[in-house]
């Protein structure tokens, strides 16, 4: 029955649910009088104005809401949350209905008991559906869902029996591209050949398609996925083959598809010799180490073993989470590295010359910013004084302690930005450049410049897989907004990589391919979740892609270099760009400014110090100072 349930069209299942929901609120409207009255009930005279109000006030509310677009196999706390904001509104506007009325024999507090038994009632019918739906009864008869296991490998087999063992998914059998194997039966299970897979997504109702291939290159990978994608079934994978050590595989493994997979290309193949050349043995300080690059370069350190890592953050939680897990690491890697957790911000100078003073490191690897554009365009001082005079703070004091080499982490939106964020990080880079120019001190000062992470707070993969998971709408700001994208491994890599290459002053720009549409990959994660996109060509799929508007700052497309020809180096993924920037005498005076506009919260005076030092920066039409 459940199987012919999940195979109904999805208008049948939502008019299902659409009565359910009828139904139920007449049984809250029953049960809320009983209790009220203290004794069962039999509607009389105008108590039935309340029985009729109850749908008709709820249903149009409930659809507002969004509550018959969930998928109720993945319905979770943001459904909730949804239905608990629709029937709160519901029990405002029926309370208020009965205080205006005064319906003889409708006693008024029936107007706040029959909202919380609807929302409990509701609330019971969403989670039973989905603990029946989803089959977490431990009678072995449900299944999560019916599973096909693409490669009929080593992984395949174990990950079949584990499958047996778990009652988790019910195996439908194995597809592989190796026509050999077509036909044969591996524990009962047939062998497929791939281009059935459609046909059996249809006739077998397969929700679900497992890679179990760790050991196939990227791009063949990639091939895969892409001949998957207008087939309606979720994706998943299992880890590569260095992530699988123990040799066995258990449902633990099987996950979503990696970012990687969403974006489509080879990662950055690991150097270790660059990689050992910047931090074995060293003492490196990482700010901003609570962050997604932080932690992540904080991570890949670790591994190569430096004598000891300064972790520096001023969110307590985020240097927490990551001392703890660096400890951890260490333990199990029986990595003999002394791990420091220092809290503390990189605008106060003190602490940073108390910090450096006391630790003397060999490396800084400068990861504390403010990021994230509408936030930094809403509060400019701030940002400013985080992401401009924090990293002055820091090169300022890492050349007094002579330290060999600083490394800024820098973004794309540095280079003719349209937003205060990416100016401030371009007169971050500046600031570096014009102390590397000088070149009276010890201290190699560099930066490096990349696109988006994938996976990092705030980026569109989490979010995008939430808003899937609430049963949509993804919501994208434009539909011809294109960004670069890379991983967080990657970009810590890379940035690691630049470091060990610099001898001072360089901006060095890392090789992003090509850059990502947006709805492309809102569209990618909506398929390879085993649904479909919802729109006027496909009134009955699944999920829709809301189109919001540009966010305060936020530009169509993303630049990595100002100028022109930049020179190769020794690592093919790396580039080193040739900017123009003022010298120091004459960036100090305008720093001067800035500071000054900075302290007296002057958006004005900030802007336009901003406008006479960064090339190409134009205030956004869209900013909420205005």
């Amino acid at each position: 029955m459940r199987d012919n349930l999940i195979a109904w069209p999805r208008r049948a299942k939502q008019v299902l649910v659409v009565l359910m929901d009828v139904g139920l609120s007449l049984l809250a409207t029953w049960l809320a009088f009983c209790l009220r009255l203290d004794q069962l009930h039999m509607p009389i005279g105008a108590q039935w104005y309340v029985y009729m109000l109850a749908p008709v006030l709820s249903l149009p509310i409930f659809i507002r809401f969004g509550l018959y677009r969930a998928v109720f196999r993945y319905t979770g706390l943001a459904a909730m949350l949804a239905v608990a904001q629709a029937v709160t509104l519901y029990g405002v506007i029926l309370f208020s209905v009965l205080l205006w009325q005064h319906w003889p024999g409708v006693p008024r507090s029936v107007g706040v008991l029959q909202p919380l038994v609807l929302f409990l009632l509701i609330a019971f019918s969403r989670g039973s559906a989905r603990f029946w739906l989803t089959s977490l009864s431990r009678n072995g008869h449900g299944y999560e869902g019916r599973l096909l296991i693409y490669g009929a490998g080593v992984s395949g087999v174990q990950t079949a029996a584990a499958l047996g063992n778990a009652h988790q998914y019910k195996l439908v059998g194995f597809v592989d591209d190796d026509q050999r194997k077509a036909g044969r039966s591996i524990n009962g299970m047939v062998v497929y050949p791939t281009h059935k897979i459609a046909q059996l997504v249809e006739e077998r109702r397969v929700t679900d398609i497992l890679l179990a291939l760790p050991s196939v290159s990227r791009a063949r990978r990639n091939a895969i996925i892409e001949t998957l994608r207008p087939i309606p079934v979720h994706i998943r994978t299992l880890p590569g083959l260095s992530d699988l050590t123990s040799g066995r595989i258990s449902l633990r493994d099987i996950k979503e598809l990696d970012v990687e997979d969403l974006l489509g290309r080879d990662p950055v193949v690991p150097d270790p010799l660059l990689m050992t050349r910047s931090t074995t043995d060293q003492v490196v300080l990482v700010t901003g180490a609570g962050g997604s690059i932080g932690s992540e370069l904080c991570r890949q350190i670790a591994l190569e073993q430096p004598a000891q890592l300064v972790l520096f953050d001023h969110n307590e939680y985020g240097l927490y989470t990551i001392h703890q897990e660096l400890l951890s690491l260490c333990a199990t890697k029986k990595l003999s590295v002394s791990i420091v957790a220092l809290l503390g911000s990189v605008a106060n100078p003190r602490r940073l010359q108390e910090v450096f003073g006391r630790y003397r490191p060999n490396w800084v690897y400068h990861a504390a910013a403010y990021k994230h554009v509408p936030l930094v365009e809403s509060n400019p001082a701030e940002g400013i004084a985080n992401n401009v005079f924090g990293t002055l703070n820091v090169a300022l004091a890492a050349r007094e302690s002579q330290v060999a080499n600083m490394v800024l982490v820098s973004t794309d939106k540095a280079v003719r930005p349209t937003n205060v964020m990416g100016a401030s990080k371009r007169m971050a880079e500046m600031a570096l450049q014009a102390l590397a120019a000088i070149g009276d001190r010890k201290t190699r000062l560099c930066m490096v410049r990349f696109g988006n992470v994938l996976g990092s707070s705030g980026s569109v993969v989490p979010l995008f897989r939430a808003q899937i998971a609430s049963g949509g709408p993804i919501t994208v700001t434009h539909r011809e907004v294109t960004r670069y994208f890379m991983t967080i491994p990657e970009a810590a890599q890379l940035v690691l990589y630049a470091g060990a290459m610099a001898k001072g002053g360089e901006v060095f720009v890392l090789d992003m391919g090509e850059p990502v549409r947006i709805m492309d990959l809102a569209q990618r994660m909506i398929n390879l979740s085993g649904l479909t996109v919802r729109d006027e060509s496909a009134p009955d799929g699944d999920i829709a892609i809301a189109i919001t508007g540009l966010r305060p700052g936020e530009k169509l497309y993303e630049e990595l270099l100002i100028g022109d020809n930049p020179a190769p180096t020794t690592h093919p993924r790396i580039m080193m760009a040739h900017e123009e920037y003022m010298q120091w005498p004459e960036l100090e005076t305008q720093l001067t400014k800035l500071r000054s506009a900075v302290e007296s919260d002057d958006v004005d005076g900030i802007k336009s110090v901003l406008s006479r030092c960064v090339h190409g920066y134009v205030e956004s039409a869209f900013s909420p100072l205005k």
